[in-house]
């Protein structure tokens, strides 16, 4: 299950004008650590900003990110992300069938739409497999500019020059 991390970043724009405008933008990554989280933060923000800092990194508890990337009815998945709340009802039966109880779950997940009423189309499109009746309750714009996911790419360690792999050491040694 991915452990998402809101990491908010603070840079200064020159304007036209050539006053300096303070800057502040969301994004959103899925990382393993507090530590993770700010070590990919600085890695996708450093290409495009050089001079910024993070303002504050915060984990986020989601359950889901649903990503649309293109529908019949756009373009494109929607340049804004919404963060849904949805509960269902769970019935904890453990101790026994005139005990049980009812038991509310409530989870939030994440969605890219134009606006509310698509975010809850796309919600209600995701879930729709989902066996137990549930509601959703909320639907808030978020500042998050992008989303970056996990990617087997991100583990890839890219060799220094001057270095070579333990293996091969080892084999020379050994050989």
């Amino acid at each position: 299950m991915p452990s998402w991390y809101l990491g908010k970043i603070k840079y200064q724009q020159e304007q036209e004008n050539g006053a300096l405008k303070s800057i502040s933008e969301a994004y959103l990554v899925d990382a393993v650590s507090y530590t993770d989280a700010e070590a990919r933060l600085y890695g996708i923000v450093a290409d495009n900003t050089p001079d910024f800092q993070i303002s504050s990194l915060t984990r986020m508890k989601l359950s889901d990110v649903f990503h649309f990337e293109e529908d019949g009815t756009a373009s494109r998945g929607g340049d804004k992300w919404f963060k849904c709340k949805t509960f269902y009802v769970s019935i904890d039966d453990s101790k026994g069938a005139a005990n049980a109880k009812e038991k509310k779950i409530v989870s939030f997940m994440l969605v890219n739409a134009d606006s509310p009423k698509q975010a809850i189309e796309r919600i209600e499109k995701s879930l729709a497999t989902m066996l137990i009746p549930y509601e959703i309750t909320d639907v808030n714009l978020t500042p998050i500019l992008e989303v970056y996911p996990y990617s087997p790419e991100d583990d890839a360690q890219k060799v220094p020059a001057g270095f070579r792999p333990l293996a091969e050491v080892m084999a020379e040694q050994n050989g």
